[in-house]
This record gives C-alpha cells, sequence and structure tokens, in this order.
C-alpha cells in the first residue's frame, strides 16, 4: 500500500467500486484519460459502496440541503480516487491537482456552489495534504444534472515524472 492508500486507511476512507450505471446508460468515453503526464477524468457523480448513484437526489436549494450536497461532493471525490485507482493502479502515481470543475445541481436562487463543492476540495487536501491536493476551482449551478444527481465534478491532474 502506498502513502496515498495508507493515508486514506488512516482517514477511515473506502473507494467505491466501478460505478453502476442505470438501467440502458452505455458511457461511450472513459472515466479517467491519460495523455502523457497529463490525467482528465470525467465527471463523476456520488456513489454509496455499492457502486450505485447516490442520493439525496435533486436540486440544491430545494430537494437538497446544502449540508446534503456537500457530503455527496465528498462521496464525489471518494468515486473520483476511486476511478483513478483502477485507472492509474496507483495513486502516489499523482504528482498534483491541476483544476477541479463542480457543477451543483442548483434549485433558482440558489447560490452557496462554493460551500457544495467545498466538501470534494476538503476531502482531496486532507487525503494529498496542502500542496498535493492544491487546486484551481469553479463551482457553477445548473439548471439539472444527469439522473437528478445534486452534484457533478470533473478534473485535471498531473503524474509524477
Amino acid at each position: 500500500m502506498g502513502a496515498i492508500g495508507e493515508r486514506l486507511r488512516v482517514l477511515g476512507l473506502t473507494l467505491p467500486p466501478e460505478p453502476v450505471m442505470p438501467e440502458g446508460v452505455e458511457l461511450l468515453f472513459p472515466m479517467v484519460h491519460v495523455a502523457g503526464r497529463r490525467v482528465f477524468v470525467s465527471g463523476h457523480g456520488p456513489q454509496n459502496p455499492d457502486g450505485t448513484l447516490a442520493g439525496p437526489f435533486g436540486q440544491v436549494g430545494a430537494e437538497v440541503s446544502l449540508e446534503e450536497a456537500a457530503a455527496l461532493a465528498r462521496l464525489t471525490a471518494l468515486s473520483m480516487l476511486g476511478s483513478l485507482q483502477r485507472a492509474l493502479g496507483d495513486l502516489d502515481r499523482i504528482a498534483g491537482w491541476g483544476r477541479v470543475f463542480g457543477m451543483v445541481n442548483a434549485a433558482p436562487g440558489f447560490d452557496a456552489h462554493p460551500a457544495v463543492i467545498n466538501g470534494f476540495s476538503r476531502l482531496v487536501l486532507d487525503v494529498f495534504g496542502a500542496a498535493g491536493g492544491r487546486h484551481a476551482r469553479s463551482a457553477v449551478g445548473m439548471a439539472s444534472l444527469p439522473f437528478n444527481i445534486a452534484v457533478e465534478i470533473e478534473a485535471e491532474l498531473f503524474l509524477a515524472g
């Protein structure tokens, strides 16, 4: 087990299995695309421990509270780390996080998108530390997200040379 795997263990965090998509959904792209030392991570949503999409579902500020949405963003970070582990074989290959793009399924008038995506950023910083987990970030509201999930996040990372 590498340093990042050990850090996950110390924090009591478990990475979910490969996402289980709803019936009839076909993904025509990889969840993780490695291009040289750059890693592009497709949009991820929150997962339950069995790989299914995690709820609550709906718009933040209506059906989903800010606190619930931040917890879903944290689950999304674990989902993304699971995909990275499967694609890279070892999370210690990650030299740093470049940017994170967080999307919130927002009810009209909801404007605390950064507070929601902080759930993701905090987990990345907890796992990778201040230097390795630092990233540029956007947090925006959307009128809807696939499968009515409350949060979707994509990222770009860099691999060690």
